[in-house]
């Protein structure tokens, strides 16, 4: 489950998408029980909306118009 800040964390604009991708992953059945490695977790498609809210929000960094919207992510 996502988890939502009050402060933004410490590491730049995705960092609570990122962290959050990677306890999801973390605690995927794929990563316990078949004891894959995250990266090979990712690839056979856990985690997907979160990979998704994270590539999303490092393009809304390089996106134009993300200084007139502000960037996704929380």
């Amino acid at each position: 489950m996502p988890r939502y800040y009050e402060d933004k964390p410490e590491g730049g604009a995705c960092a609570g998408v990122k962290e959050d991708l990677g306890s999801c992953l973390l605690q995927s059945a794929c990563v316990l029980q078949e004891g894959k490695s995250p990266r090979q977790c990712l690839k056979e498609g856990h985690c997907r909306a979160l990979q998704y809210s994270f590539f999303e929000c490092k393009r809304s960094m390089l996106d134009a118009r993300s200084r007139f919207r502000g960037r996704k992510g929380y």
